[in-house]
């Protein structure tokens, strides 16, 4: 995998479907885990300029990574109720035009393999979350846009970039 970065957590996340908190304890990012989307850019959400500077000094990109409220979560959905996915559309609009599409097929690695490469270097607990890459179709994203993504039966979340 191309980089893996542990970054600061977020307190819970709602549990689908119910009243309920779940504790996070760890936010892990695998990168470049949608081949057209590693081709396209290299990255996902990302401060490109602190990222650049941070490659030019051969320094950790983590700064461009981990902004503040920069890895917005939906509610999250127990492997219970849910299985564990391996086939979905994800997709991701701006301002309501389509900016991203793909299916949790089209990942490199499947989330056992995520987490089996993830084991091999952290003790994994309940709580740790992986942000698992994005499709092709990233761009830049500015003030007063919204985003709304999906995940095909898991519902869609919506947000105001401020």
């Amino acid at each position: 995998m191309a980089y893996v970065i542990p970054v600061p957590s977020i307190p819970a996340l709602p549990v689908a479907g119910t009243d309920d908190l779940f504790p996070v304890r760890r936010v892990y990012c695998v990168g470049r885990n949608y081949a057209a989307h590693a081709r396209e850019m290299g990255a996902d959400m990302t401060r490109r300029d602190l990222q650049d500077e941070a490659k030019q000094l051969r320094r950790p990109w983590e700064l461009g990574k981990a902004a503040d409220l920069s890895g917005p979560v939906g509610p999250l959905h127990p492997a219970s109720d849910i299985g564990h996915p391996a086939s979905g559309s994800i997709t991701l609009s701006v301002d309501g035009a389509a900016k991203q599409k793909g299916d949790l097929s089209d990942m490199i690695w499947s989330v056992a393999e995520q987490v089996a490469y993830l084991s091999s270097y952290f003790e994994l607990f309940p709580g740790d979350v992986i942000f698992s890459g994005t499709p092709e179709g990233v761009g830049a994203v500015t003030q007063g846009q919204t985003l709304s993504a999906a995940i095909e039966g898991l519902g869609e979340i919506r947000l105001r970039v401020v």
